[in-house]
């Protein structure tokens, strides 16, 4: 006969669950448990470590700065860093990089302007800059 063990009663650290996080570009999702009670950004922070530590690609870098998470169900809008990862209700996630607008200075009187900003004026300048080359 087996005799099981009582478990101890330890404090509560909240609901712990599996959760899912893919991220933009790699092969897989990473699958991690974590308590309810636990903050987004941890969460990214241990979804990035787990990542490289993993040796995927494409390398993600370690600024978590630079990168938010979005529910696929929950709309457009990304998590907070400082929200409780349990809060939105959601286990599956996405990782992805924060767009950055690229600033390139103009020749009218050195303003900067977004790069790729879809002027006619912008696409001729990059399109004489192309070297064409002769045999």
């Amino acid at each position: 006969m087996f005799i099981r063990k009582q478990k101890k009663n330890l404090p509560s650290k909240g609901k712990r669950f599996l959760i899912s996080i893919t991220v933009l570009g790699s092969a897989g999702p990473i699958r991690f448990v974590v308590n309810e009670d636990d903050l987004v950004g941890a969460v990214m922070d241990t979804a990035m470590k787990s990542y490289a530590r993993q040796g995927r690609l494409p390398v993600l870098g370690s600024d978590l700065n630079a990168f938010m998470l979005y529910s696929p169900f929950a709309g457009t809008q990304a998590l907070l860093p400082c929200e409780k990862i349990g809060s939105a209700g959601i286990r599956d996630f996405i990782l992805c990089k924060k767009p950055q607008i690229e600033m390139a200075i103009t020749d009218d009187n050195n303003k900067a302007s977004p790069k790729g900003s879809g002027s006619l004026r912008a696409f001729f300048n990059k399109s004489l800059h192309v070297k064409i080359s002769f045999h």
